[in-house]
C-alpha cells in the first residue's frame, strides 16, 4: 500500500441514526489524525419516492439538491469529518444477477464521477479507501479513485444478512482477493475471511466511553428504585424469545425493558401480555445515558447459531461503561469478558444468572466493569485499526 493523504469511507449505513455505528465512530476517531470523507448511504429512486410519500428518515431535500450534499460533521477532539451524500442510484438489488451486474456499473460510474469532483474540491489526491461492508460497489470501484490502497471493513457475515446476501455474497470473495487487507469485528469473521485474503485482522467493536459512562454517574446520584433488566438496541431474530419469556414469567417483580426498534414480531406477540415488560422506542445515542441509569442489569439473550457466532456486540461495552452487570448467552467467542459478565445457555440458567446480576452491586465489581469498557473505547480501537495501515504499508515495501 502506498502512502495516503486522506481517508475515504464508502459506507453501507447512513451517518445519522438512532444507534451507535462502528464505522461512524471509527471515522470520527480517524479525523483527529487524518482528513476523512464519509460517502453516505446510497439512496435509490425508490427511496426518493418513499420519502415524498412521507416515509421518515429519507433525506429528500438533499436528494433533490435543495440542500448541500457535502457537509461537515463533528469528529473527536475538535476535528471534523466530511460527509457526502452521493447521487441517487437505481434500485437494483431485487434484480437477477445478470441484469443487476449490468446496471451496477451505471450506479458506480455515476458515484465515481461525482466523487472525483468532491475529491478535487477537498484536495484529496491519494486516498486510502475503507469499504464498510459494501463489496457490490467496492469491486467495480477498485482502481478508479487514484487510491493508495483499499481495506475491506467487514462487521457481519454477508451471506447471512438478508438484504446484502442477494448479491453481496457473489461479490465478496472476488473483492477480498483484490483488496490490500480485510479488517473484521470478530475473530470468527477474521478466520473465515483469512481463507481468501491473507492480510486479515480483527479490530473488535468499541464503545463511546465518555457518553455511556454518564449513565454510571447518573445512577450513583439517583440509584434505581426497583429492579429493571434492560436490552439496548434492535431486537430482531437474533433474540431468543424462549429465554426472555421464561425470565419475564418467573421474575414477575423485575421489569424487563427493551430500548430500541423491535423487528421480531414474536417478541411483542408473546411478551406484550406481561405487565412487567416495557417497550421503549429508539432514542438518539446522546439520550441513552438517562435510560441506562435506571437499569439494574443488562442482558444479551441471543440465540446460538452460525450468524450470531460471528458477532462481537456493540452493546456489551456500552452496558459495561454504564457499570451494569451483564448476562449473555454464549452465542459467540466472548473470552475477553471472562469473570466480568456471566454466560447462561438455558432459560432456567439465564434467570438464575439474572438474579445474581441484580445482587451484584459491589463497588469493586462496578469498577471492574467500567475499566473493561474504558480499555475497549473507540479511541483504542482506532489505534488498533491504524496499526493495520502501518502493517500493510510495511508488507508492501518489504
Amino acid at each position: 500500500m502506498e502512502p495516503f493523504d486522506s481517508i475515504i469511507c464508502v459506507g453501507q449505513t447512513t451517518w445519522e441514526g438512532d444507534f451507535q455505528k462502528a464505522v461512524v465512530q471509527l471515522m470520527c476517531e480517524f479525523s483527529v489524525r487524518h482528513r476523512v470523507l464519509y460517502v453516505d448511504y446510497q439512496h435509490t429512486y425508490k427511496d426518493l419516492v418513499m420519502g415524498v410519500a412521507g416515509q421518515r428518515g429519507i433525506p429528500i431535500r438533499t436528494m433533490m439538491h435543495l440542500s448541500d450534499r457535502l457537509v461537515k460533521k463533528p469528529g473527536k477532539q475538535g476535528s471534523e469529518v466530511y460527509v457526502w451524500h452521493p447521487p441517487t442510484m437505481l434500485p437494483i438489488n431485487w434484480l437477477s444477477p445478470k441484469t443487476h451486474d449490468q446496471l451496477v456499473e451505471w450506479n458506480v460510474s455515476r458515484l465515481v464521477k461525482s466523487l472525483r469532483g468532491v475529491m478535487r474540491e477537498l484536495g484529496f489526491k491519494k486516498p486510502l479507501i475503507i469499504n464498510g461492508m459494501n463489496p457490490v460497489f467496492g469491486l467495480p470501484m477498485l482502481g478508479r479513485l487514484n487510491e493508495a490502497g483499499t481495506i475491506y471493513y467487514c462487521f457481519d457475515e454477508i451471506t447471512i444478512a438478508r438484504w446484502m446476501s442477494r448479491h453481496g455474497g457473489r461479490y465478496e470473495n472476488e473483492y477480498l482477493r483484490r483488496v490490500d487487507a480485510v479488517v473484521t469485528t470478530s475473530e470468527t469473521l477474521r478466520r473465515t475471511k483469512a481463507k481468501v485474503q491473507p492480510n486479515a485482522f480483527c479490530v473488535k467493536n468499541g464503545v463511546n466511553f465518555a457518553l455511556f459512562n454518564q449513565a454510571r454517574q447518573l445512577a450513583s446520584e439517583q440509584p434505581p428504585v426497583k429492579p429493571v433488566v434492560g436490552y439496548l438496541g434492535t431486537a430482531d431474530d437474533r433474540v431468543n424469545v424462549d429465554i426472555v419469556e421464561h425470565c419475564v414469567r418467573t421474575m414477575p417483580d423485575v421489569t424487563f425493558q427493551f430500548i430500541g426498534e423491535i423487528k421480531e414480531p414474536a417478541l411483542t406477540e408473546r411478551l406484550s401480555r406481561y405487565p412487567n415488560v416495557v417497550f421503549t422506542p429508539p432514542h438518539q445515542p446522546a439520550d441513552l445515558p438517562p435510560l441506562l441509569a435506571k437499569l439494574s442489569a443488562a442482558m444479551i439473550p441471543f440465540v446460538c447459531n452460525e450468524h450470531t457466532y460471528t458477532i462481537y456486540p456493540l452493546k456489551i461495552n456500552e452496558y459495561l461503561a454504564a457499570g451494569l452487570p451483564v448476562v449473555s448467552t454464549p452465542f459467540s467467542i466472548l473470552d475477553d469478558f471472562t469473570g466480568v459478565i456471566e454466560l447462561a445457555d438455558t432459560p432456567e440458567a439465564f434467570a438464575q444468572a439474572l438474579h445474581r446480576a441484580l445482587a451484584d452491586r459491589s463497588p469493586a465489581r462496578v469498577t471492574q466493569r467500567v475499566e473493561m469498557a474504558r480499555a475497549n473505547s473507540w479511541e483504542h480501537r482506532a489505534e488498533e485499526f491504524e496499526a493495520v495501515f502501518e502493517r500493510i504499508a510495511k508488507s508492501t515495501y518489504h
